[in-house]
């Protein structure tokens, strides 16, 4: 399985909502002009962000705004929230191996421990790194004139 642009529309997402609090109202139409995305998409995806505790949302003048700082956000959090891929994990096996077949009776034996690390070092990487350190760049290339 690939993770899917969800993720991907869940960082900007986030960093729209920092980037922009002090000087608009952050709405899912707002948000959909910055991503490029179709705001039923953005929606579902806030509403992902909020199940997480990630985002607050609320009918109003207030718009979309963070529940926590974004220095404890991190790039696994929005993974868990809009693209986790523990059940089925990453590596997507094909469904049925020949198990007459000698490489297709174990492949999974030889395969599925590695799989399952990769997946694990991802995940771990994923939790090193933080949506400030994201913002941050984002910042420094505004400011840089990009």
């Amino acid at each position: 399985m690939q993770i899917t642009s969800r993720f991907t529309i869940a960082v900007h997402i986030i960093t729209c909502i920092d980037c922009f609090k002090d000087d608009y109202k952050v709405t899912s139409n707002f948000i959909a002009e910055s991503t490029g995305v179709n705001p039923v998409i953005i929606r579902g995806v806030l509403s992902q962000l909020k199940e997480a505790g990630i985002i607050n949302s609320r009918q109003g003048a207030s718009g979309i705004t963070l529940a926590k700082p974004l220095s404890e956000i991190t790039f696994y959090d929005i993974y868990e929230a809009v693209d986790s891929v523990k059940d089925e994990g990453l590596f997507h096996f094909h469904e049925h191996p020949n198990p007459a077949c000698p490489v297709g009776r174990n492949i999974h034996a030889a395969t599925d421990s590695r799989l399952r690390r990769i997946q694990t070092s991802m995940e771990n990487e994923m939790k090193e790194i933080r949506l400030s350190d994201v913002v941050e760049d984002v910042q420094k290339e505004i400011k840089a004139g990009n």
